[in-house]
């Protein structure tokens, strides 16, 4: 039952972090490490598709080698975060208080992606 119940939370956490590539707002490595956590616990298959799954494994690894975000990941990541939350701000943000709620999480999120640890060479995104 364990087992089952990790094995649900990591496709869960997994599919958070998979919608987190595309959704600013929403973190992706947290939860793909969370994916990761509960997987080795309940299912070395998964495991280690997910470490070596092309798309998704770079994030996992990057994090336990003590990597961080290439430059490049870092521009696309704070581009489209400015990106989504200017048109939130514009097209859907009524409140004067919501918009700069929306402002101050992309300068937070902003800041912490610039204070990540950057390598120097463009390996796989």
């Amino acid at each position: 039952m364990k087992r089952r119940l990790l094995f649900i939370a990591g496709t869960l956490a997994l599919t958070i972090g998979i919608l987190g590539i595309v959704i600013p707002i929403l973190p992706t490595t947290p939860f793909l490490l969370l994916a990761a956590a509960c997987y080795i616990r309940s299912s070395q298959r998964f495991y280690n598709w997910l470490l070596n799954n092309r798309l998704l494994g770079v994030y996992i690894k990057n994090y336990i080698e003590g990597k961080g975000m290439s430059r490049r990941a870092k521009v696309f990541t704070v581009t489209l975060l400015w990106i989504t939350i200017g048109l939130s701000i514009w097209f859907a943000a009524q409140s004067v208080v919501i918009r700069v709620i929306l402002i101050l999480v992309a300068a937070g999120v902003t800041t912490y992606i610039i204070r990540i640890k950057a390598f120097q060479g463009e390996e796989k995104e």
